[in-house]
């Protein structure tokens, strides 16, 4: 088997969210399989975070970390952006 990267832009619920608590606890959620973490700004003062992630190509890997980040308080959604075989 082999890996795959996957890029998650996580949209926050308000554009008020903390960013720096928000990167903190997807790093919690995501220890082990988290490679980057930085910023996009979206729109109107709203800034997404983009997480990429390196985990096995095994069926649904990527819907579970979506499910996971999902979870996070203050997540307002998750898209799966980028999956790159590695």
């Amino acid at each position: 088997m082999g890996s795959v990267a996957i890029t998650f832009r996580v949209m926050p619920d308000d554009p008020e969210t903390d960013l720096e608590r928000l990167k903190t606890r997807i790093r919690e959620r995501l220890t082990g399989s988290l490679r980057d973490l930085r910023e996009q700004p979206v729109a109107f003062g709203l800034t997404a975070i983009l997480a990429v992630a390196l985990v096995s190509d095994a069926e649904g890997g990527s819907d579970r970390l979506e499910e996971t980040l999902a979870a996070i308080p203050g997540v307002g959604s998750v898209e799966t952006v980028d999956v790159t075989l590695v």
